[in-house]
């Protein structure tokens, strides 16, 4: 008898679990996405992010069927991140980044093509959202002038969306 048997057949129920997983997650992203009417663009970039999150997850959990100590991984992981911290220093910004842009798709009241007024008393804008990525916001202004916003910062500040009747007033 193989003494490995357990862990085999652990490993093969995950292996088969990982991609019924991805699917499911992705039919929920689409779904929720075109229920929000968010653009296309923006469901795929949610859709590589949760894909990444999921794999993350199968790993850490194939390590643990294979008898690797959840501790001693974590251990091991929080190492690693604490020398790619020291090596990017911009890591939790790009951390800050990705985490607001799922929270803009997900709770946004505004979306690509809306006419938005940031409230700011340095420099205020109105403008047209163009895009939303997952690291940044592209606006447009009444001027054409592109800005790029950072979405960790764009979170940050007060958002009016401006309806068509409000459109017509100006």
């Amino acid at each position: 008898m193989n003494i490995y048997l357990p862990q085999i057949i652990a490993t093969t129920i995950t292996i088969i679990l990982l991609p019924v997983s991805r699917r499911i997650a992705k039919k929920l992203v689409v779904k929720y996405g075109q229920l929000i009417h968010k653009s296309e663009l923006r469901i795929i970039q949610m859709k590589r992010i949760i894909y990444i999150l999921l794999n993350v997850t199968f790993v850490f959990i194939l390590a643990i069927i294979w008898g690797i100590n959840p501790h001693n991984l974590l251990l091991g992981l929080s190492s690693i991140f604490a020398v790619i911290g020291v090596a990017m220093f911009a890591q939790w910004s790009v951390l800050s980044n990705i985490t607001a842009g799922i929270i803009m798709f997900f709770t946004a009241p505004f979306g690509i093509g809306d006419r938005i007024h940031i409230i700011d008393k340095d420099l205020p804008i109105k403008a047209i959202i163009e895009n939303i990525q997952t690291f940044y916001t592209h606006i447009r202004t009444d001027n054409n002038e592109l800005i790029v916003i950072p979405n960790n910062l764009f979170l940050q500040k007060i958002v009016s969306v401006i309806k068509d009747e409000d459109m017509a007033d100006e």
